[in-house]
């Protein structure tokens, strides 16, 4: 008896065992599913969807294969994210934790209203940084270690929110901290041989606000600016043969599902904003009394205040053109506003420099109108008027396929902005390197100058002339 329970147990004991290994790969499978499913945050899956390159393997973007190989200095956190109270966490993805992990949540927040209308310097860090770190982006800018592997140098100064937020002096001080971050930025680069080696010919420095870098754009000339026009910078520090024009970030919200035709927008003109400006804004002033009492033309003071965005949104929806005016600078974030609302812009500013007109023709989804024709009485009136439907509805329809070019968002999409500007700057590669390589025709010769270490009186005599 005892023999044969023996040999019962020994026959289940193979069973048990396999029960027992069924049931632990059952556990270990669902643990793996739930696993990956807590690490994927939103934002990944949606960029799957869309086609981007997702490095959730740690994958990370291919220099060989990107438009623009892009050297980013490890600047410390005062100059970016700790404006924005981000405190480093010693990580980071590189740069000794200098930078926050942009692969999952840990993408700090930008302050909204009008501080997001200058807001360049943060989308194009972020997609830098998801290049290096395999976030999602679509690689057009990689990040890579070492500047003689790159095409440019990036300088990831927030200067926009630098001057937003410290512009302003605080006693006892007697310069403001903005003004402070930028004589720190000018010695951090005097010391860098990356700088040394190029005289700064290669650096793109973002200063899209216009008072951004004020004081330091004069000794950052040979740089690569990104702005958003030229209106206070003089020609021997910025133009087109060097710089780049980035467009606003829109503060309306996009008119998504757009059905609202010709018919469907009983507003012919449409302008809410600041009337009485300086400078070349007093055609504002000008245009103002002429318009105003025209039929179905909404002409009238406005501001962010309140529900004024609200309002402008409603209003640019429901008209057929909007006019970008000049103000106290030559551009504004109301044209970006008018193109996400699809509502045609009718631009009147001499100084304006639209944003990749080298790629983009503007007269497919803009009018143009100079400021001494805008000013003729009736002038403006028989242009809009004469415009037919077709036309208008031809100009509709392209503004609709045109506004994903000015679309700044993290994770970036192609042919978004970020990545508009990151092939603005690679068009501009070639001639960065001819300069480059005119400056060290003679660099053989210097054997001893590349040891030093400029002090600031070497900064001013390099100044323009």
């Amino acid at each position: 008896m005892a023999a044969a329970a023996a040999s019962a147990s020994c026959r289940r004991r193979p069973i048990a065992w396999f029960f027992a290994i069924a049931a632990l790969l059952f556990f270990f499978s669902w643990y793996l599913l739930l696993d990956s499913a807590a690490v994927t945050p939103e934002p990944l899956l949606a960029a799957r969807g869309q086609g981007l390159r997702v490095g959730s393997s740690g994958r990370k973007c291919d220099p060989a294969t990107a438009a623009l190989r892009v050297f980013m200095y490890d600047l410390p956190a005062e100059f970016h994210f700790g404006l924005l109270d981000w405190e480093p966490q010693g990580g980071g993805g590189g740069g000794g934790g200098v930078w926050p992990d942009v692969r999952g949540g840990g993408v700090p927040e930008y302050p909204g209203g009008l501080n997001l209308q200058h807001s360049i310097e943060y989308w194009l860090t972020l997609d830098l940084l998801a290049s290096e770190q395999g976030a999602p982006t679509p690689c057009g800018a990689v990040r890579v270690r070492h500047a003689a592997a790159a095409d440019v140098v990036f300088v990831p100064f927030f200067a926009s929110l630098s001057f937003n937020r410290h512009s302003k002096v605080v006693p006892p001080a007697r310069a403001s901290e903005d003004r402070a971050l930028q004589r720190r930025l000018l010695d951090y680069l005097a010391a860098r041989p990356e700088w040394r080696r190029s005289g700064g010919r290669d650096h793109v420095v973002l200063a899209h606000h216009p008072n951004g870098m004020l004081d330091a754009r004069y000794k950052l000339w040979p740089c690569v600016f990104v702005l958003c026009d030229f209106g206070r910078y003089p020609p021997s520090v910025a133009g087109l043969d060097k710089d780049v024009i980035a467009p606003y970030r829109h503060v309306v919200p996009n008119f998504a599902n757009d059905s609202a035709g010709y018919d469907d927008r009983p507003t012919l003109l449409y302008f809410q904003g600041a009337i009485y400006r300086k400078d070349g804004g007093f055609i504002r002033q000008e245009l103002y009394y002429l318009l105003k009492d025209e039929k179905d033309v909404h002409f009238s003071f406005g501001s962010v205040v309140g529900n004024g965005i609200e309002q402008a949104t409603q209003g640019m929806r429901a008209s057929k053109f909007c006019l970008n005016i000049a103000g106290d600078t030559p551009s504004s974030n109301r044209l970006f506003d008018s193109i996400v609302s699809h509502c045609v812009p009718i631009i009147i500013s001499d100084e304006i420099e639209l944003p990749f007109e080298d790629v983009l023709d503007y007269s497919k989804f803009c009018i143009i109108v100079s400021g001494a024709d805008a000013v003729k009485k009736g002038f403006l009136m028989n242009l809009i008027n004469g415009i037919s439907r077709e036309d208008w509805t031809r100009m509709w329809n392209r503004l609709k396929e045109v506004e994903r070019h000015f679309e700044y968002q993290y994770p970036s999409q192609n042919d978004d902005a970020v990545q508009m500007i990151w092939k603005a700057i690679a068009r501009k590669a070639p001639s960065i390197r001819l300069k480059v390589n005119r400056l060290r025709r003679f660099s053989r010769f210097e054997t001893n100058r590349t040891d030093e270490t400029p002090t600031r009186s070497s900064w001013l005599e390099n100044q323009p002339s």
